[in-house]
């Protein structure tokens, strides 16, 4: 029997809408795990080294931090629109691959800025293609994900992205040092992996044109609304988000404190991107047998990155970003995959355009917030991260209970 207002969705458990091969699913996610690799290459490449470019074009650490936060937030609130857009239409593919174009051309655009108005700018390009392709992607992994595990498919999944967030910085680490700190240079040559990208994404779609055809039809029950574990579960990511200072105003203290020499700041942000590669595979295979529990114990741990980044010396710096690279692991893992299980199924892409918006709020006011608190006091910006994130965790207790009774 349903309750009132709500209606039975799909078919039978074992129905699926087409004959597919086994292990089409897991194809379908390594091949868009190996556009995010590429394409991890092109932005977190650029984005390693963003932070001492801007420095170099004059802008202060409140200019940093505020574009930081703001191009995060234009990253997250357009996601609204796009999310909708793509539920409503059903047309996933077309909606990434413009989100793709415009995503990975503007970061080798980069090396043609003259003045910091000119690269925020194209950073605030970069961050609308992201914006506009990430729901589809994601409703879309989502899909090839249901019988695999989606802690275990989304981890895969950021896995293959983070090792393309591990190569893209050691290429530009290996830039700056062959040439002196030529970052022009550097952004130029993320053009190659940009293009390769795209080229697997428009493969991609050839092989699977039909990307909801990957997921086992299941009846399950269609309210007229997100439930109030998915309200409380974006408001203690929201709250992490808050806190969690991007990587632009880390490079950029970095920098300014001599903290280590230029050349090595691309390095600590691989450093960082591959303990966020092996931490999300692991993280999402615990999160299918613990749940949400897993997500808090990963927030308590990573909110330590900022005091030993912001206040420590070099070691305690390299330590605090492999925390920091635990936090972004998970942030981009199993806290989606958590998105998916809280929604129903035809309503994922809407249900993540509205989680990335609120999230992106909250990023940008924490950033802009961090970064004017940076120029002041680097102590208050640290307590202020700490107890942001720290604040989230009584929410995702209340998440996990709710979840625990569902299922009694």
């Amino acid at each position: 029997m349903t309750t009132p207002g709500a209606r039975v969705r799909g078919a039978a458990p074992s129905s699926r809408a087409g004959a597919l091969a086994p292990g089409a699913a897991l194809r379908f996610v390594v091949f868009l795990g190996v556009v995010s690799l590429l394409a991890d290459m092109t932005y977190q490449g650029g984005r390693s080294i963003t932070g001492p470019f801007l420095a170099q074009l004059g802008a202060s650490a409140t200019v940093v931090g505020v574009f930081a936060g703001l191009g995060e937030l234009l990253g997250y609130a357009l996601r609204l629109v796009s999310g909708f857009v793509s539920d409503r239409g059903g047309n996933y593919w077309s909606v990434a691959i413009t989100g793709y174009l415009i995503n990975l051309l503007a970061i080798p655009a980069l090396a043609l800025a003259g003045r910091w108005e000119v690269a925020v700018a194209l950073m605030m390009l970069e961050r609308t293609g992201k914006a506009i392709r990430k729901p589809a992607r994601d409703a879309m992994l989502a899909h090839a994900t249901s019988e695999m595990g989606r802690g275990w498919g989304f981890g895969l999944h950021k896995a293959l992205d983070q090792t393309g967030a591990l190569l893209g910085p050691l290429a530009m680490a290996g830039v700056l040092f062959a040439t002196g700190g030529d970052y022009r240079l550097g952004f130029a040559l993320l053009l190659a992996p940009a293009l390769l990208s795209l080229a697997v994404l428009l493969a991609a779609r050839r092989e699977h044109p039909r990307p909801s055809d990957l997921e086992v039809k299941k009846v399950e029950l269609e309210t007229a609304g997100a439930s109030r574990a998915y309200w409380i579960y974006l408001g203690a990511s929201a709250l992490v988000a808050a806190g969690y200072a991007d990587f632009p105003l880390i490079a950029f203290h970095f920098a300014r404190s001599d903290a280590m020499p230029a050349a090595w700041i691309p390095l600590i942000y691989s450093l960082a991107m591959g303990v966020s590669a092996a931490v999300a595979p692991a993280a999402g295979w615990l999160f299918d047998r613990l749940g949400v529990a897993v997500i808090a114990a990963s927030v308590l741990v990573a909110a330590l990155f900022a005091p030993l980044v912001f206040l420590g010396g070099t070691t305690l710096a390299v330590l605090g970003m492999a925390l920091w690279g635990v936090g972004m692991g998970v942030q981009e893992s199993i806290v989606r995959a958590a998105v998916a299980d809280l929604v129903p199924s035809g309503r994922r892409a809407g249900a993540y355009g509205v989680f990335d918006t609120g999230f992106g709020i909250f990023w940008f006011l924490g950033s802009a917030l961090m970064g004017m608190l940076y120029d002041r006091s680097i102590t208050a910006l640290v307590i202020f991260s700490l107890a942001a994130q720290l604040a989230a965790l009584p929410l995702l207790a209340a998440v996990a209970s709710r979840r625990r009774g569902a299922r009694l």
